[in-house]
């Protein structure tokens, strides 16, 4: 590791450092007082020097107690410059995430000693991580934790939003949190090493959200092997040449196989999850990836839920001979999944039946009434998502999860907007004017997050009482 002098006298002197940098005075009397230098100016010494990570002040780190189960991580928060491609592996760290540009970010690995592709996206949420990783809208994403502290609610059997989870991996700032929750069962640690879910820590996740959100969600590699090797070509050369989620049909992946019906209600402080109440009216929900929850409000309102897969036809649809139609969220690209999705959707249109869709089912309800739909520059991931009835003027937050959205400019004659979001001003909800058929772009089930959206449940099934009549 080279001094802070050294290092200015490399440049050419205190001027010509200042210069390359970006910086005055003050800031380089702060470098020579503290004998380190901030990581954000990195890459220009290195560029500048031809030095590497390691040559910089404050690189080299103690290596971890071995018999740690959580080590801690061997990086400061400065040490990960968002634009810092280091294939010098800083001492300690036994993971690393690489984006496809080649950019490496180093870290201590947790979970499944394994490597996972996908893409780098960034969830605000500041509860409910269990729920997040196992909800179905993340298959082929590796998530991205803005919140510090993650493992602190531990993992229990009544938080999972699916079966299996569908998230490839998860980044986070600092070690992994012991357990200090009364529901917890196992650590997290444990839970995600029997999922085969890999997980990174001792990232400045705060750059890379800000990577993600000035320039899109990247794709990339989690890399945590067992032996501790790393070949950086062969990572870069993977993360490039993962197609990405535009144009991918996920649904097909995290859809049930088969028909079932569903009676679970929602769940109670101290008594976990109720029986459902009378059921009256019969409702299919189409899975493209249903998170439990929303499954739960279903009945909770008064539904007689019968599941069916992502694939099922009209026909198959209507066999069951519903009252009404739910289309579920889901991962993916909506025009992908649209090939076989729509078809049966325009099928039950037809029939005048009711129709709620949610996430994935708003952009394939707009896709079946004629819209279109856009990968976002910026997705909107998180339980902070303000969105406003233009109805009413009434602001929800809500909890969200996609990438996609329904294009305004393309809807029909037919179709109205209902709902936008604060944060862009994109489409968050449509409803037809000609038929019973409405969606929204956000989760109102939450799990995790507000329960500001509740009624829309209440609203679908009144919706289907004055159908009936």
């Amino acid at each position: 590791m080279r001094s802070v002098e050294d290092i200015i006298a490399l440049i050419g002197g205190a001027d010509a450092a200042a210069q390359r940098c970006g910086i005055g005075t003050e800031a380089l009397r702060k470098w020579r007082q503290s004998r380190a230098i901030p990581a954000k100016h990195w890459p220009a010494i290195i560029a500048a020097t031809g030095l590497t990570l390691a040559d910089m002040p404050q690189a080299a780190q103690t290596t971890p107690d071995p018999a740690s189960t959580q080590p801690e991580s061997p990086m400061s928060p400065e040490s990960q410059a968002a634009e810092l491609s280091a294939d010098t592996r800083p001492a300690g760290a036994t993971a690393a995430l690489v984006l496809a540009d080649g950019s490496v970010f180093w870290g201590i690995g947790f979970g499944a000693h394994t490597t996972s592709v996908g893409e780098i996206c960034f969830n605000t949420g500041m509860t409910g991580y269990q729920e997040t990783l196992t909800d179905p809208s993340y298959a082929g994403q590796i998530i991205t934790f803005t919140f510090p502290h993650i493992g602190n609610v531990g993992a229990n059997p009544e938080d999972s939003e699916s079966i299996t989870p569908a998230a490839r991996g998860l980044v986070v700032k600092l070690d992994l949190t012991e357990p200090a929750n009364y529901r917890a069962t196992r650590h997290l640690d444990d839970w995600l090493k029997s999922y085969g879910i890999p997980g990174i820590a001792g990232v400045d996740t705060r750059a890379l959200t800000l990577r993600i959100r000035d320039g899109g969600a990247p794709n990339g590699v989690l890399a945590f092997p067992a032996d501790g090797k790393f070949d950086l070509p062969a990572l870069r050369a993977q993360a490039t040449g993962w197609p990405g989620l535009e144009g991918m049909d996920l649904a097909k992946e995290v859809s049930c196989r088969q028909s079932y019906s569903w009676t679970e209600g929602l769940w109670s402080w101290g008594q976990g999850y109720d029986a459902a109440p009378a059921r009256k009216h019969k409702v299919v929900a189409v899975d493209y990836g249903a998170k439990r929850n929303i499954l739960r409000c279903l009945a909770d309102a008064g539904c007689d839920v019968t599941v069916v897969p992502a694939t099922a036809t009209a026909e198959d649809i209507l066999s069951h001979n519903p009252d009404g139609i739910f289309l579920s969220n889901g991962p993916g690209d909506p025009a992908a999944t649209g090939a076989y999705a729509v078809p049966a959707i325009r099928g039950v249109l037809e029939t005048g039946k009711p129709v709620f869709g949610i996430c994935l089912g708003h952009q394939l309800l707009a896709l079946a009434l004629g819209a279109k739909t856009y990968k976002l520059d910026r997705g909107h991931r998180g339980a902070n998502q303000p969105v406003q009835d233009l109805a009413t003027g009434r602001v929800e937050i809500t909890s969200q999860n996609h990438g996609f959205a329904v294009d305004e400019a393309s809807l029909p004659a037919g179709v109205k907007v209902t709902h936008k979001s604060l944060f862009d001003g994109s489409n968050e909800g449509i409803a037809a004017t000609d038929k019973p058929a409405f969606s929204v772009q956000y989760h109102p089930e939450a799990s995790p997050g507000p329960s500001d959206s509740h009624y829309l449940f209440h609203r679908f099934v009144d919706m289907i009482e004055k159908h009936k009549g």
